[in-house]
């Protein structure tokens, strides 16, 4: 869901940090099959590196069936922690059940254990 002038991954994956406890990747915006390989890199790269990886969605304002894929085949490879979900993303982990499988939290501090 791009939009006009918009190039595909364009601005969605913010600028990932060390923390005490792992990487934090940010992302930002619209999150389907057309923005997604650049977080797909960027989770995939730190779930290489770390043992725990926290997503970042407070600026995420809409994530489709791609997304959620991305993110439960990312559990499989570390300790995925997404730590501010919109009211979006909430609904949508609720409608699949992933809310039962994904580590959900409600600020980045919580999910590093702040």
């Amino acid at each position: 869901m791009t939009g006009a002038g918009d190039t595909p991954g364009d601005g969605v994956v913010g600028d990932g940090y060390r923390a005490e406890q792992g990487w934090v990747v940010a992302a930002r915006g619209e999150l389907d099959q057309d923005t997604l390989p650049s977080l797909e890199e960027a989770l995939t790269a730190a779930a290489d590196r770390h043992a725990v990886v926290v997503l970042d969605a407070g600026s995420v304002t809409f994530g489709d069936s791609s997304f959620l894929n991305l993110l439960l085949r990312l559990h499989h490879l570390t300790e995925l922690r997404v730590a501010a979900p919109g009211e979006q993303l909430l609904r949508l982990f609720a409608l699949t059940g992933a809310d039962t499988v994904l580590s959900l939290h409600p600020t980045v501090q919580d999910a590093l254990g702040r």
